[in-house]
């Protein structure tokens, strides 16, 4: 499976979504079309089965780094939390923007729903954990603090900044997400 895989991400970056074909990963692969055909009746079901994998490899990054964490600072919870995140979506950047691009032609609500479930649980278990923390609505400051740091990595890598700018910007970004905490009550 993971020959199958590997093979999609290489499709995907060097010819991109629309020349992607079950066709052309069996023979990257080195595996009968036959058997792809048995995993993967069609396109999107292997594009969704490589999101599938792909993001739960992310979310297990992101719970590590959060459990981790646990009765630390508010502002370690913090730059575990970006650099877990960012680290794991910049190990391979140009796999990343294929997946953003084939994300396109899939319903995947339901692994977004998956994965944004397996995030929440794991931010706010750390942040419960915080010293002194008291956040009010701690579900709010939560979806608000995600949504920041997943807005801005996404926005990083549809940009193609140059590395410079991203060290910067995720600099930025672990202050910013600091200050926007401890005045919720962090």
């Amino acid at each position: 499976m993971d020959a199958i895989f590997e093979a999609t991400i290489q499709v995907l970056i060097s010819e991109g979504t629309h020349r992607l074909t079950t066709t052309r990963v069996a023979e990257r692969a080195g595996v009968s079309v036959g058997t792809m055909y048995q995993y993967f009746p069609h396109k999107q079901a292997l594009l969704y089965a490589l999101n599938e994998r792909y993001l739960d490899r992310l979310a297990e990054r992101v719970e590590t780094a959060c459990l981790a964490q646990h009765g630390q600072s508010t502002g370690k919870m913090v730059e575990a939390l970006v650099a877990a995140y960012w680290d794991a979506k910049t190990e391979r950047s140009d796999v990343t923007r294929a997946l953003y691009s084939s994300a396109v032609e899939l319903d995947n609500e339901a692994l977004i729903g998956a994965f944004a479930k397996r995030m929440d649980a794991a931010t706010m278990a750390m942040l419960r954990s915080a010293p002194m923390a008291n956040y009010v609505n701690l579900d709010l400051v939560n979806v608000t603090l995600l949504s920041v740091i997943f807005g801005t990595v996404r926005n990083v890598f549809e940009r193609n900044l140059p590395i410079s700018e991203q060290m910067t910007i995720r600099e930025q970004l672990t202050t910013m997400c600091l200050s926007y905490l401890e005045r919720s009550g962090g």
